[in-house]
């Protein structure tokens, strides 16, 4: 039995989960895991549903036939096929702690991706990439270049079909016309002393002034800087005894991990974008499981 998934935006109402029940019901699909969630401030509602097709209606059949209760409930809505993998380039700058995590979670099967290219304005990670059979391109950013320099990664996204950039700590600002042009499909990660503790440095300075707490943020990349739609987030605690060096160390643990939930929830159509804020479903059972160890 084929494996889907819908998505669906609308604004609130009466019986929207009856039709789509009704609707999956009726062509032959069995729902295996459903989340919704009806934003009162907003008066919106979203919902994703996993569900099986078991008489074996196509995924474009599907779609054909809900545009009407799409259209009843002015709907924005779409069937993935939960086999299809997203197409993903990365972006890097000379930190490789996030790199090599998602290289690692992809090889095992953990993040159920396809990595298309990595990008990197430096050539430090060329050797780890190209081991791991992924093609590799070092595009030098100065600020005579940038223009140039984007349409190159641009251009690499296009022929590639990538569907998501992920930045792993990529320490370049991307222009508003690179930001427009993938609304939604950029993913950023960093620290979380932002506005406190900015430039250089920042788990040095959050030592001196002694916090307590270390952090990462996931979020959308827009022309605000830092100031995208969040995803994901998390902390761990530090003490007095630890030093400048435990805390980068620590820092580099978190933000690591909190990316890779962040891609694994856009993959699979868990996040929903509404304002500047994210609605974000759990993940479905079996979600998180891999391929193989090692």
């Amino acid at each position: 039995m084929t494996k889907y998934c819908l998505t669906v935006a609308c604004p609130t109402g009466r019986g929207i989960v009856a039709a789509i029940a009704t609707y999956l019901s009726d062509n032959g699909c069995n729902i295996t895991d459903s989340s919704q969630f009806d934003d009162a401030q907003t008066e919106r509602f979203f919902m994703r549903v996993s569900f099986t097709s078991q008489e074996g209606v196509s995924l474009a059949a599907l779609e054909e036939g809900f545009a009407q209760t799409a259209q009843a409930f002015a709907m924005t809505a779409k069937f993935h096929d939960e086999a299809e993998r997203m197409k993903v380039v990365i972006m890097v700058s000379r930190f490789g702690h996030c790199l090599n995590d998602l290289l690692y979670r992809w090889r095992i099967g953990a993040l159920p991706i396809d990595i298309v290219a990595v990008i990197s304005n430096h050539m430090d990670y060329q050797k780890v990439v190209v081991n791991h059979d992924i093609p590799f391109y070092c595009i030098k950013v100065t600020k005579e270049n940038k223009p140039e320099a984007e349409a190159e990664q641009m251009r690499i996204v296009r022929e590639t079909g990538a569907e998501l950039i992920v930045l792993a700590r990529y320490m370049q600002v991307l222009s508003d016309e690179m930001c427009r042009a993938m609304s939604g499909r950029i993913i950023n990660i960093h620290h979380s002393f932002l506005p406190s503790f900015k430039g250089a440095n920042p788990y040095k300075q959050a030592y001196e002034r002694g916090v307590k707490l270390i952090g990462a943020t996931s979020h959308y990349v827009t022309a605000d800087l830092d100031e995208g739609p969040i995803i994901e987030q998390d902390t761990i605690r530090v003490t007095h005894a630890q030093s400048p060096e435990d805390y980068v160390s620590l820092g580099r643990d978190v933000e690591a991990q909190v990316l890779a939930r962040a891609i694994h929830a856009h993959i699979h159509r868990r996040v929903f974008q509404s304002g500047n804020k994210t609605v974000v479903f759990a993940a479905s059972p079996g979600s998180y499981a891999s391929e193989r160890m090692g």
